[in-house]
């Protein structure tokens, strides 16, 4: 018998065939998503990132390469390392960010919500690539 609590933090579970995860906790955001990342490299000062593919192939760009992540990969990319991605083929994968950067990101795919891209990014202790060489 399972009992779902009355109150306080309780477990969010996508089984198979369940709508895509969307959870985020107070130190740890989990999407299922299928679009790309911006096009800039960027770099964000104090928060990581993961993406873990599930089907399709993402192509991840860093200063020295580039590399392909295909079905079953789990890319983790520390804060201060500038990156970028972009889904190369029809792709589903699980980003694992911080709540920070999922505000980033929901204010950068809002277009009502900012006027000037450098100062959104500093706004999250991001920048672009080029303003840190």
């Amino acid at each position: 018998m399972s009992r779902v609590p009355a109150e306080g933090p309780h477990p969010i579970i996508a089984e198979p065939g369940a709508p895509p995860i969307s959870a985020a906790g107070t130190s740890l955001v989990i999407r299922e998503w299928t679009m790309s990342g911006p096009f800039w490299m960027h770099i964000h000062h104090s928060d990581d990132e993961a993406w873990h593919v599930l089907e399709g192939r993402l192509r991840f760009k860093f200063l020295d390469r580039e590399i392909d992540a295909t079905a079953g990969t789990t890319v983790f990319v520390p804060a201060g390392l500038a990156h970028t991605y972009r889904a190369i083929e029809p792709s589903r994968y699980l980003i694992i960010l911080t709540p920070k950067i999922d505000r980033l990101i929901t204010r950068l795919l809002d277009r009502s919500e900012f006027h000037d891209l450098r100062s959104t990014l500093a706004e999250f202790d991001t920048v672009l690539a080029e303003q840190a060489e």
